[in-house]
Parts: structure tokens; C-alpha cells; sequence
């Protein structure tokens, strides 16, 4: 399945962060028609952060049945894992790149015949996001123009209220000077 222009993964391939390791080993998932999905790590137990990092195919393993505390199975289902090998093993290096120190290609289940449908239900996941995303910013936006019309008004009212405490304090002294007269 694999064309001329996938970028096969080498051992000593460096990459900028784990997250661009990440990306292009999606990506090469992608274009060979399987599923990839974050394995393992392993951390410093100095500070947590990941020090290596361990991508593969998603039919990697085998399924162990979930038992629960009565020790029944609770959710018996068909298993998607097939033992699969292929993976790729990623290490902070001191240079402070990632590079590749395992690289496994043979996956021992056959491949999906259109790459696409490796990533269908995902692809339609990210058109939800984007909607709602879009969505999201038109109603940050309505939310800043509702926020500028109170604004707006509230200095309105409190122009307002300053006009009228003045006023008050004219009647006022008005009514003082009125009753001082009188006496």
C-alpha cells in the first residue's frame, strides 16, 4: 500500500518535539491505511516529563477481558487487536531533539484497502470540531458586541443617574434655601 512519496520512519530520524514525532508517524499511518495510537511512555522521575515515547498500530496487543469485582465480564465485545508489531520508539535526546531508536514496519494483519477509511470516523470528529469551533467564535463574537451595547448603555445610565443626583441636590438646596427663608 505504500506509494513512492510516504517517508518510511528511520532509526536516527530527529524531530523537534514529541508532538512532531507524533504527527509524522500519523501521518505515515494515514497513508499506509492503519490506525496509529500512543503506547507507552516512559518519564524522568526527577520531574515527569516524558522522556521516550512509543507509537503503533492500533491492532497492537491482545484484547484481556474486563473483569469486574464479581469477576463477570462486563463488556464482551469483539476484539480489534491482532498482536500487531509495527510500531516506532521516540527518545529525548540530549541535543534536545527526538529521534527514532525503534523502528518495527511488518504489520501481520492485512492493511485497509482505502487509507480514508482508516480515518473516517476521525475525519468526521474534526468536521464536528470545526463546526462547533466556528460556531463558538460567532457566539464569542455576538457575546463582545452584546457586551459593548452594555457597556454603551451603562454609561448611559450612569451619565443618567449623575444628572439626576445633581438635579436632586438643586432641589434640595433649593427646598433648604426656601425653608430658611420662610423662618
Amino acid at each position: 500500500m505504500e506509494d513512492d512519496s510516504t517517508i518510511v520512519p528511520r532509526e536516527g530520524t530527529e524531530f523537534e518535539s514529541e508532538e512532531a514525532a507524533k504527527m509524522f508517524y500519523d501521518d505515515y499511518s494515514r497513508s499506509l491505511g492503519f490506525v496509529m495510537r500512543v503506547m507507552s511512555c516512559r518519564r524522568s522521575e526527577r520531574d515527569g516529563r516524558v522522556l521516550a515515547r512509543r507509537f503503533g498500530c492500533n491492532k497492537e496487543g491482545r484484547c484481556v477481558s474486563v473483569r469486574g469485582k464479581s469477576g463477570s465480564v462486563r463488556k464482551p465485545r469483539q476484539s480489534t487487536r491482532e498482536g500487531c508489531k509495527a510500531m516506532v520508539h521516540v527518545k529525548y535526546d540530549r541535543s534536545g531533539k527526538w529521534v527514532v531508536t525503534k523502528f518495527v514496519k511488518e504489520h501481520n494483519h492485512p492493511l485497509v484497502v482505502e487509507p480514508r477509511q482508516a480515518r473516517q470516523t476521525l475525519d468526521e470528529k474534526d468536521k464536528r470540531i470545526q463546526e462547533l469551533t466556528i460556531e463558538l467564535r460567532n457566539k464569542k463574537r455576538l457575546c463582545a458586541a452584546y457586551k459593548e451595547q452594555l457597556d454603551a448603555f451603562a454609561k448611559i445610565v450612569e451619565e443618567y443617574s449623575n444628572r439626576m443626583s445633581k438635579r436632586v441636590e438643586s432641589v434640595v438646596e433649593n427646598l433648604k434655601e426656601f425653608e430658611h427663608i420662610e423662618q
